[in-house]
């Protein structure tokens, strides 16, 4: 390919590859190149073959809980290892940048609430400037913002760990938290003088009406209302999405002070978009007719009893194909939904850079089943779509190439589990749902229901409910 099938203002984006794992931990192998695995290089040989650019930007993600173990003490040894891998990167001619975190938060502060504790979100601007004013001098992006899906999945879901003590509404508390650290870590770094530039990161996910009836419209902007109002209002526009009916709002848990919304949307150099696969949406209405009760699709059923009492509910997509992961193969999702938020957000979006999950699978990368040749077809296709959204005037920046086998944990966990079409022959995982999220506590639903399938039935009385709160 060499380059030969994408546009060339493509090849003019600031290419680089992006992992999960932590600097600050013990490497595997004596390997200080921001410890990329095998998948990352591969992908890296991917973007030279399609784009016909070598990826010169590496990110990797800090780690917190080893390098602050203790509150106020700093480990030196960690720190040591994040100082020798910057430096072999710049020594080969690459440009390091850093996530301040991705998932995991000190065990004194989860001790404490975690991210439903203010003191979490104060915790983090203080560690952001100290990261800044040991490493400020050779980083040159700097992104802030902690994983938000993770945040939603775990503290609004309530997916994990167990026994957490949050899920539903009072989770929310944990979403202006995440999104108060974001502000605070760019104060704080612009505050220590560090060189490099500074922005959030926020998902980005795609998704479409199951039918083209007038209900599964509505929820797909209800959908779209909780997967990206609820993140890129705060942070673009100072204010926190407000649901219509029956969904709660993050203002009304109380967590917000004064003072909190400037801080979240403080001016950012840029914002990272990490594209994630694309849903399919349907009315609860309309799901006994979509969806199969029983079987592989079990947990999905499970988990849409709850989603339908926000409006919307979760089906796979018909003739598509996916990964053996089950996610949908769909090139030119993230350009729908980069189009999508440039019309909601315009100018008030700052300069982007797309982070793209690949195409991961559980099969080894290369292998029969998963071929670099089938790889790069889906990029290319990818690339194209995201040229014309680009040729409409949205200003993107930069495109990095995550490993997502980096990642696979999440992916088995929360993925397959619960948000996609799941091969009869290989379900995979089917981790039990948390209580709250059938129980009376989480959304105000009205009574405890046991936890089962989706039935015509069941599902039948959450869409009259929502039918009747739509037409009010």
């Amino acid at each position: 390919m060499g380059g030969s099938e994408v546009p060339h203002p493509m090849r003019d984006l600031d290419w680089g590859l992006a992992t999960v794992e932590s600097l600050a931990a013990p490497p595997a192998a004596d390997d200080l190149d921001l410890h990329f695995s095998d998948h990352a290089r591969l992908w890296a040989e991917d973007i030279r073959e399609v784009v016909g650019v070598t990826p010169a930007a590496r990110r990797a993600v800090l780690g917190w809980p080893r390098l602050q173990p203790e509150p106020g003490r700093m480990d030196r040894v960690a720190l040591d290892r994040v100082d020798r891998a910057l430096d072999a990167v710049l020594a080969a001619g690459e440009r390091p940048n850093l996530t301040l975190m991705h998932l995991d938060l000190p065990d004194w502060l989860e001790s404490r609430g975690g991210w439903l504790a203010r003191e979490t979100a104060l915790r983090f601007g203080e560690y952001a400037a100290a990261m800044g004013d040991h490493f400020g001098d050779r980083v040159e992006r700097w992104v802030t913002t902690p994983s938000l899906a993770g945040i939603l999945s775990d503290y609004v879901a309530g997916m994990r760990p167990p026994g957490r003590g949050a899920g539903g509404a009072v989770g929310l508390t944990a979403i202006h938290h995440g999104l108060l650290a974001h502000g605070l870590a760019v104060q704080a770094l612009r505050g220590v003088g560090v060189q490099g530039r500074i922005g959030g990161s926020l998902p980005l996910i795609s998704a479409y009406p199951a039918t083209d009836d007038p209900f599964d419209r509505l929820a797909l902007e209800r959908f779209e209302s909780w997967a990206i109002g609820l993140f890129f209002d705060p942070m673009l526009l100072g204010r926190h999405m407000v649901p219509a009916e029956p969904g709660p709002s993050v203002e009304a848990t109380g967590c917000v002070r004064h003072g909190d919304m400037e801080t979240i949307a403080v001016p950012q150099d840029f914002l990272s978009l990490l594209w994630h696969s694309p849903c399919r949406i349907a009315a609860p209405e309309n799901l006994p007719r979509v969806l199969p009760a029983l079987g592989c699709f079990q947990p999905l059923n499970e988990a849409n009893r709850l989603l339908a009492r926000m409006g919307f509910t979760l089906i796979p997509f018909d003739d598509v194909a996916t990964t053996s992961l089950g996610l949908p193969i769909l090139p030119e999702a993230l350009a729908d939904a980069l189009a999508l938020v440039h019309g909601v957000y315009g100018e008030a979006l700052p300069p982007l850079y797309i982070t793209d999950s690949g195409k991961g699978d559980r099969n080894a990368v290369g292998s029969a089943t998963e071929t670099a040749e089938t790889r790069r077809r889906v990029l290319v296709s990818r690339l194209l779509w995201l040229s014309t959204v680009m040729a409409d005037g949205l200003d993107v920046q930069g495109y990095e190439y995550w490993s997502v086998m980096d990642n696979l944990a999440w992916q088995l966990l929360y993925t397959q589990a619960y948000g996609r079409a799941v091969p009869e022959r290989d379900p995979g995982p089917l981790p039990s749902l948390p209580c709250e999220w059938v129980s009376d506590a989480v959304f105000g639903a009205e009574g405890r229901r046991p936890q089962s399938a989706v039935t015509a039935e069941t599902a039948g009385q959450d869409a009259r409910r929502v039918l009747t709160l739509h037409r009010r």
